[in-house]
């Protein structure tokens, strides 16, 4: 650890550690990249942990001091808890002194459901039903309803027809049967079943006399409307014809319609791929008893302000707010349900969110919208004495926008709360009361606090990347922009908050599009990848290569090696060992997917998941094989003295240089590298990966592939998670790309990247209702000098570039 400014880092030295003492103190600190550190931060503070990614912040933050505080948690609750500690595990740390209760507000994302929202994740849905429940016109004559029937959720609340989700799921002809000119056994039915299924279907159609040869358009309707829609399950004595290379005798054979299997997969299958499978065959459409209201009559019949509950949830919150002003004075169930909506309200419009719905599908929201959105809870909380771990609050937040962040993280720590802050956001560093700078790299080049202390104090550690940007020392290059190949032009665009937008796109270029939280930019960026019928363009930008944050797995199954495809060329490198091919191992034996070489406690996921009934399931290392994957016989195969599991636990950079005359391992490490990557682990499980990770992993394996120069690669704020000098490694990538001929498109709050680009799109003026209008375009010396939020946020950036930096070519 470098010792810079150790007078800085902990100016109370004198006082022992204790209960007077005002620090939290970490000593022998050694979580993944973490090098035996030991450091003090304060209580009561707005501390915020910096370093280039992978350096070991979210190890201290997270892995070590929220990871003890949660330990400590579940020893305190039940007899019960304890016995699953060992399960858990607890942080590789010596001791933590200081440490009070701990709250994380990550950036995690809820479990998928339609049934999440906004108001749900913020309980401003509970109140906004007690208000219709105990202040809402009833109709004449009708009894008061109990605020469960004001939910969709619940079986008082929800339309009968349709369930509470507000549509209709249904099959059609032409949705089974995408293509009537082919026959049965050219796959006509396209929702049927493939493999042996399929098969048996089709041929107890050919044993009840079916022409399963000829076009579908051509055989009898009644026939068709039989295949598809019957409620007949008839069982059929089966007689294959005989092949060659197999063997079947005659069979029972039950047939279902196509009709039955889908909506039968669609209902009871546990697999959410066969679901989404089963619903692309299906229609939606808005319920017709409820209009897609989601609640019985009898509960859309009672209002407030004129409005049915539906009708105010659809509301923008700032626009919620406004409906119940007027109702907010006086002593009754209207006015104090009123105030205390009012207050939950400014609160998300504190933080940026007050052009959300309180309706809006908690799915639809980026992960950052979901972390304020949790941080609006924890303001109303009433805690103190809490320390809040955060993971970039920052993130999906435009500049203008950090300023109400900010002053939200400075109430929760005025209210007497301590805040520890993994931020790459240099306004929001500059403004912390502490930080705790990690590096000098990555993975095994990091794990050091360099520093620990006083924000201005970090100027005098010359180890710390941090410092050169944060202190305005680090180079940023000027820019010519480059002139366009063409233009795809999109006109009457219309989804969410765009409302028949026109909008050209320059090809051949790097464009950003920018504006502030909730204004229409990932909205216009899906219609600029899908360009589809219902959004006539103008302009052809050939291949579309979307490189989203969503995650690469779901389970630790899924991880860097396998989705890179590099983890075949490893496999089949040890199945070419002198010991594999003595023992009979083949490269699949070398799969933690299949049974044979894999460790079968675990199924070769490396963990096993721990169910902790009143909290969320969590995963441990498997306790047979200690999160190796394989079993002991197939890692006793080795290549240059490693075996398959030590190949995984090795970071990119070091399986570079390990498998440096491996070609197709080595084309695809390199690419992980070029795009910051070179620190995460083969093996790191996809559940461990943040979304900008994931979509770095995405866009790494699409630059493995050959370039094609009429490619258009469009990312979702591909800066998130990056400290300023791994951004500026990933913009020399993207660059590159346009280099050879591409276009690139991004959505961007980072206004040093926006600097860079060619072309910049700012939508505003605000968000939701009060967005989705173009308020600048052009090169961004154009988009600076204009009178949008972003421009004098650009025009900082561009200012400290040299020469000609975003001025039109």
């Amino acid at each position: 650890m470098e010792p810079a400014a150790p007078e800085a880092a902990e100016p109370q030295d004198a006082l022992d550690a204790g209960a007077a003492d005002p620090f939290v103190r970490v000593r022998g600190a050694r979580e993944h990249n973490l090098r035996n550190v030991t450091v003090a931060v304060p209580r009561d503070a707005l501390v915020v942990f910096t370093g280039v990614s992978g350096s070991g912040k979210s190890s201290l933050a997270f892995g070590t001091l929220y990871a003890e505080a949660q330990r400590r948690y579940l020893e305190s609750v039940a007899p019960y808890a304890r016995r699953l500690l060992h399960q858990v595990g607890a942080p590789d740390v010596d001791e933590i002194t200081g440490l009070p209760p701990a709250v994380a507000l990550g950036q995690r994302r809820s479990v998928p459901s339609s049934r999440s929202s906004v108001g749900t994740v913020t309980a401003v849905s509970n109140s906004l039903r007690m208000l219709l429940s105990r202040a809402g016109d009833y109709p004449e004559g009708a009894g008061r309803l109990d605020s469960d029937a004001f939910s969709p959720n619940t079986p008082v609340g929800a339309c009968p027809n349709c369930h509470g989700l507000g549509e209709v799921h249904d099959v059609t002809e032409a949705s089974l049967v995408p293509d009537p000119s082919l026959s049965i056994r050219e796959g006509a039915v396209a929702s049927w079943p493939g493999g042996w299924m399929g098969k048996n279907l089709r041929e107890i159609l050919e044993e009840l006399g079916v022409d399963v040869d000829r076009p579908w358009r051509e055989l009898p309707k009644d026939r068709r409307d039989w295949i598809l829609f019957t409620d007949e399950q008839p069982v059929v004595t089966v007689h294959p014809v005989r092949e060659a290379h197999r063997r079947q005798g005659t069979y029972q054979g039950t047939f279902h319609s196509a009709e039955r299997l889908v909506l039968r997969a669609y209902a009871e299958s546990k697999s959410e791929k066969r679901r989404q499978k089963a619903e692309s065959f299906m229609t939606s459409a808005i319920c017709p008893v409820c209009h897609g209201k989601r609640l019985r009559p009898e509960s859309l019949a009672v209002t407030f302000a004129e409005r049915d509950i539906a009708d105010l949830a659809a509301l923008p919150l700032t626009d919620l707010a406004a409906v119940l002003r007027p109702h907010a004075h006086g002593t009754g169930p209207a006015a104090v349900l009123s105030r205390d909506l009012i207050e939950r309200v400014e609160v998300l419009t504190e933080l940026g969110l007050g052009y959300l719905g309180t309706d809006r599908a908690s799915t639809t929201l980026s992960a950052g919208e979901l972390q304020r959105l949790r941080m609006a809870t924890q303001l109303r909380s009433g805690l103190f004495g809490v320390v809040y771990v955060l993971d970039e609050p920052s993130a999906g937040l435009h500049p203008a926008d950090t300023e109400a962040l900010m002053t939200s993280l400075q109430r929760l720590r005025s209210a007497g709360n301590s805040l520890f802050v993994i931020e790459h956001d240099l306004s929001v560093v500059h403004r912390a009361d502490w930080i705790v700078d990690v590096g000098p790299g990555a993975g095994v080049h990091g794990g050091n606090v360099l520093y620990s202390g006083p924000v201005d104090a970090l100027r005098d550690v010359p180890g710390s990347v941090t410092r050169r940007y944060l202190f305005g020392e680090a180079e940023r290059p000027g820019h010519t922009p480059r002139e366009p190949s063409g233009w795809l032009k999109l006109r009457g665009v219309t989804r969410h908050n765009l409302r028949s937008l026109d909008v050209d796109v320059p090809l051949g270029v790097f464009t950003a599009i920018t504006g502030v939280s909730g204004s229409g930019k990932t909205s216009l960026l899906d219609a600029i990848a899908d360009a589809s019928p219902d959004t006539p363009a103008t302009g052809s930008a050939g291949r579309v290569v979307r490189v989203d944050q969503k995650p690469i797995g779901r389970t630790p199954r899924s991880n860097l090696a396998t989705y890179t495809g590099l983890f075949d060329a490893v496999r089949k490198l040890f199945a070419d060992t002198g010991e594999a091919k003595a023992r009979g191992y083949d490269a699949g034996r070398f799969s933690f997917n299949v049974a044979g070489g894999r460790c079968e406690n675990c199924q070769g996921e490396g963990y096993v998941s721990v169910e902790l009934l009143f909290l969320p399931s969590t995963y441990a290392p498997c306790p047979v094989c200690g999160g190796a994957r394989y079993n002991p016989e197939t890692l006793q195969v080795t290549y240059r003295d490693v075996n398959i599991a030590q190949v995984l636990d090795m970071t990119v950079d070091e399986a570079a240089d390990f498998l440096t005359d491996v070609r197709p391992a080595a084309r695809s490490l390199r690419t992980l590298q070029e795009v910051g990557l070179g620190y995460l682990r083969l093996g790191q499980p996809a559940t461990e990966l943040s979304g900008g990770e994931a979509q770095r992993v995405k866009l790494a394996s699409e630059l493995q592939r050959a370039r094609r120069g009429d490619t258009l690669y469009v990312l979702d704020e591909p800066s998130t998670g990056l400290h300023p000098a791994d951004t500026g490694v990933l913009v020399g990538q993207l660059r590159a790309l346009v280099e050879d001929g591409a276009t690139v498109v991004v959505v961007e709050h980072d206004m040093d990247v926006v600097a860079t680009a060619d072309h910049v799109i700012d939508l505003g003026p605000g968000g939701g209702a009060a967005g989705g209008r173009v308020v600048a375009q052009g090169a961004p010396a154009a988009v600076a000098a204009s009178s949008g939020r972003t421009a004098p946020y650009l025009a900082e950036a561009l200012s400290e570039r040299p020469g000609r930096a975003g001025q039109s070519s």
